[in-house]
């Protein structure tokens, strides 16, 4: 820069001065809008030690002042019962305090301590003060759970469930939830919830301490606004211009570290992609990439491509390209082309192993944290089912890596060794159930099981990427980042963000919920549809805008709000109610007969499950005669309506030629002669008038 504009490097520092900021750890410049983000808290402090023996960095210091978030006070602050930033010292003094524990007891018999390594709280000698303590045993406790068993579960985000055991007429016992202990214990558990909402910011030292912490912690981060506007595409169609979204999309991809587009359908992920796939080439960001789409879009992504940049040099890869005679060639090619990008499918990619010693080093990690923790909850002394649970656990893994060890070498070309220093991964919302580990029990929308072998296969290939390229390697692409659960956006961040979450303490899905997400029981319809049953879900987010803040580091989230989309239609919905049939009501009533022998235990899974029942349900819903083709086909059913409405718009829209798409997942032909919803609506607008050429499906 000196030498272009004819100045002295020091006169361009000057003139630069609040654009451009020397990084004491690096001792390398950095633009300002990268500087002043991130951990700014933790760059002021770094900034603030170096400006007393250098005053060079004094201007950092007072520029890093000005971007500081706004300390967050008690008011803006949500503190939980198990959230693993707040102190040990503080859960045993609320304890004291409520419970009224003796003196000689607490701190010593019965005290309270917190595993990092396992992310499990853990009260000793909990049965200590259950004689003669009212608190303990019936305001804040039960006969069947005391207080501090309570306590415990709700430190470790779980509601207490009572158990007894009954032995049935084969003389085996079995546990059997008692219902009304459980409701009063949980009651009991909601009021040592509530207390501690009211204690925790009651006294003003632990306040200012508490407010401190979470502030250091959470409320430190500035995300960075990225620019796209002076990006200059070579090689780009002329006839297509980005739109600035997409432009800032590509700067944040080609600058930033691990990048989530979570942008809305049609918003143009596609074209920032293969964008930031050819810029980051062409600057020397990276040399070779990989964009993972669904497998059908393998093609249209590729033409999507020569589209933007007529002259890429692309490979596309086939289903038969992955065929095992092809897949060595295939391979072979990749690794050694000098492509500027391959396109593959997703099950192409967990195709390509990852490698045997990388494999068994990821599973012996997962076997030294089980072992610790394991370890921990012993010393803790731990319940013993999650002590079994543990180990089942690691006996699983044990037997993985023996698998993986006993596994003959074969010369198959790796992933690590096809030369991959970027991967891109579309409609990435298809690899969100990623196992984890956590002590809720019975919470829906969290996945716990390990045997998700596409996630986990994508999970070490991430892994590696942070490796190479130091973090800034993955751009996963959405329009639906969040669709069913929180846990989602926990598992987005394990994929994008790993370094970020160790970094805050926050690697454990426990240690992440209990800072910023809530458990939420509501009554639900039952499967068979006939009553209502209390269902826990991890639903709630609090503390939010320290968690979006976070979040953002690696997000660029795009609503249809903030993009005004051209060309969008609106939608109007109608909502059309049918009324049951008397066969509808009867045959809903048998799943709920069968739903309670299932609950019950006296069908065999085999004969009889709960999945079979939802399948019944929805048949039933949609038209009884797909339960039994003999059943009569009643005038006023949901098909028999659609067919009525289709008919009455085919002939509103005549003289326009308008065209309907009906949409139904179910009963679709078997070309066997059976019934089926798809042939019954076609047969009956041709009678009513519509040519049968006018029909496809």
């Amino acid at each position: 820069m000196a030498e272009l504009c004819g100045k002295t490097e020091q006169e361009i520092i000057e003139e630069l001065t609040g654009v451009i900021f020397k990084n004491p750890l690096t001792d390398r410049y950095e633009t300002s809008d990268a500087y002043l983000s991130g951990n700014v808290r933790d760059k002021l402090r770094v900034a603030r030690q170096f400006a007393e023996s250098d005053d060079s960095y004094s201007v950092n210091v007072a520029y890093l002042e000005k971007v500081q978030p706004k300390d967050l006070d008690a008011s803006e602050i949500e503190v939980r019962l198990g959230a693993t930033w707040v102190k040990p010292s503080y859960i045993q003094q609320f304890m004291g305090e409520l419970f009224q524990t003796p003196w000689y007891l607490l701190g010593r018999d019965i005290q309270v301590k917190y595993a990092e390594v396992s992310g499990q709280w853990n009260i000793s000698g909990k049965t200590r003060d259950s004689y003669g303590n009212s608190l303990v045993t019936s305001t804040y406790g039960t006969s069947r759970a005391n207080a501090y068993r309570l306590l415990e579960d709700a430190l470790n985000l779980k509601d207490t469930k009572i158990y007894d055991n009954v032995e049935d007429a084969d003389g085996k016992t079995h546990r059997v939830l008692n219902k009304k202990e459980t409701m009063l214990a949980q009651q009991k558990q909601e009021m040592i919830r509530d207390a501690f909402k009211e204690w925790v910011f009651r006294d003003m030292d632990r306040r200012e301490d508490l407010c401190k912490t979470y502030n250091e912690l959470f409320n430190s981060i500035k995300p960075r606004e990225y620019d796209g506007s002076h990006l200059n595409f070579v090689g780009m169609n002329p006839e297509i211009t980005l739109r600035q979204h997409q432009l800032n999309a590509v700067a944040r991809c080609l600058y930033g570290g691990n990048t989530l587009l979570a942008h809305e359908v049609g918003a143009g992920k596609t074209f920032e992609m293969i964008a930031a796939a050819m810029e980051g080439k062409r600057l020397g960001l990276h040399s070779k990439s990989l964009i993972c789409v669904p497998n059908h879009l393998t093609e249209q992504i590729g033409s999507d491509f020569i589209k933007l940049y007529p002259n890429a040099n692309i490979l596309v890869a086939t289903k038969k390209d992955f065929e095992k005679e092809n897949r060595r060639a295939l391979m072979a090619k990749i690794a050694t082309g000098n492509y500027d990008a391959i396109i593959i499918g997703h099950s192409q990619l967990e195709k390509i192993p990852i490698s045997q010693e990388r494999q068994q080093q990821y599973i012996r990690e997962q076997i030294e944290e089980t072992m610790r923790n394991i370890e921990e909850l012993k010393a803790m002394n731990g319940e013993r089912y999650q002590i079994k649970q543990a180990e089942k656990t690691k006996a699983n893994l044990e037997a993985k890596l023996q698998k993986l060890l006993d596994s003959p070498k074969d010369d198959t070309v790796t992933f690590e060794e096809l030369g991959i220093d970027k991967l891109f991964v579309d409609e990435a919302h298809l690899f969100k159930n990623l196992f984890l580990s956590t002590k809720m029990q019975n919470v829906s929308g969290i996945s716990t099981s390990s045997d998700v072998q596409k996630t986990a296969d994508l999970f070490m290939k991430t892994k590696y990427m942070d490796e190479i390229t130091g973090g800034k390697g993955i751009v996963f692409a959405t329009g639906t980042p969040i669709s069913n659960t929180m846990c989602e956006i926990y598992n987005m961040m394990r994929y994008l963000q790993m370094d970020k979450l160790r970094e805050m303490h926050l690697e454990h899905f426990d240690a992440w919920a209990s800072t910023f997400g809530e458990n939420v029981t509501q009554m639900e319809l039952t499967p068979e549809g006939n009553s209502y049953r209390a269902k826990t879900r991890f639903s709630k987010f609090f503390n939010l805008p320290e968690l979006m803040a976070m979040f953002k580091e690696c997000a660029d989230i795009q609503t249809a709000d903030t993009l005004n989309l051209p060309g969008i239609p609106e939608c109007e919905v109608h909502n059309v109610a049918v009324e049951p049939s008397e066969v509808q009501k009867e045959l809903v009533d048998a799943l709920s007969k069968r739903a309670e022998a299932i609950h019950n235990r006296q069908v065999d899974p085999s004969t009889d499950n709960m999945l079979k029942i939802t399948t019944d349900g929805r048949k039933i819903g949609l038209d009884q005669r797909l339960i039994n083709p003999d059943l009569p086909d009643e005038p006023g059913s949901k098909v028999n309506t659609c067919i009525d409405n289709v008919f009455r718009i085919w002939t509103d829209t005549a003289e326009i030629r308008g065209t309907q798409l009906v949409f139904c997942d179910f009963s679709t032909p078997k070309n066997d002669g059976s019934f089926n919803v798809y042939d019954d609506i076609k047969q009956k607008l041709i009678a009513k008038g519509v040519p049968e050429e006018q029909i496809a499906f």
